[in-house]
């Protein structure tokens, strides 16, 4: 069985995580499935929407022993437990934070541990009113991992971060939009086309939408000067696509632009 599967809709990419059966725990044999998964979406797709089956997003690590977890009970008794995130779980994260195309999680259920990462990873993020975000890893006596002590300090502050990391309490989807954590919760039954609209948008969208998530990311770490540069770099590339032309030429003839992505 797939533990990731792979739907092509058009110009979007939908990545289910498909082991319901543990919430869809990660591993890695599913880490790697999805790095590949994001892979092929990158050559097929303009957007990718990222969910889980199931009645869970990711409930963080498999920590059956035999998973691979980032934080599996292979680290007891002298055993490195960081050993997977280098060889696995950190070249994962980071491939979706510089995917060439947007990416939309659509988190249903519980998001723990590194699912909390994978699913805070998005560049919209819409989560099903029955969804959590927990930071589990001090229930095991373990630190964030996934990259989650650096994405929840910028996401929702110091304090806030400190309270996920450190108490290891459950975040409601609806706190995590108060907390601007996520952008929007729907009922359950909504999810996927509240996930879809999203991606619709974003796959319609111009060459530039890929250029703008890049940009954004990279702002976290640039200073003002380096983020300016940046920014004049990539509007002479985005000046130089197709749909810049395309764009320009429709506000002239006041018409809706037909972009493709080029």
């Amino acid at each position: 069985m797939a533990l990731v599967t792979y739907a092509l809709e058009g110009d979007i990419a939908v990545l289910t995580l498909n082991d319901p059966g543990s919430l869809n725990a990660a591993s890695v044999p599913l880490a790697n499935e999805l790095k590949t998964a994001l892979e092929q979406a990158e050559l097929d797709a303009r957007c990718v929407i990222l969910t889980g089956a199931g009645r869970g997003f990711c409930s963080g690590a498999n920590l059956s022993g035999d998973g691979g977890g980032p934080a599996s009970r292979q680290g007891v008794g002298g055993v490195d437990a960081g050993a997977a995130l280098a060889t696995t779980y950190n070249p994962l994260v980071t491939a979706i934070r510089d995917l060439n195309i947007p990416i939309v999680t659509a988190v249903n259920g519980p998001a723990a541990g590194v699912g909390c990462s994978l699913a805070l990873l998005g560049d919209l993020i819409v989560a099903a009113e029955s969804a959590y975000f927990l930071q589990a890893f001090r229930r095991i006596g373990l630190v964030p991992d996934g990259g989650s002590t650096y994405l929840l300090p910028r996401m929702v502050g110091r304090a806030r971060a400190m309270e996920m990391m450190l108490l290891g309490d459950k975040v409601p989807a609806r706190t995590a939009l108060e907390w601007g954590m996520i952008n929007k919760v729907v009922p359950d039954a909504e999810l996927a086309s509240a996930a879809r609209g999203y991606a619709e948008q974003l796959a319609h969208g111009p060459k530039s939408v890929a250029l703008i998530r890049k940009l954004a990311w990279d702002s976290l770490d640039n200073d003002w000067s380096k983020q300016l540069h940046l920014e004049r770099l990539t509007q002479k590339t985005a000046g130089r696509t197709e749909d810049f032309l395309e764009g320009v030429l429709a506000f002239q003839q006041k018409r809706p632009a037909q972009f493709k992505g080029k």
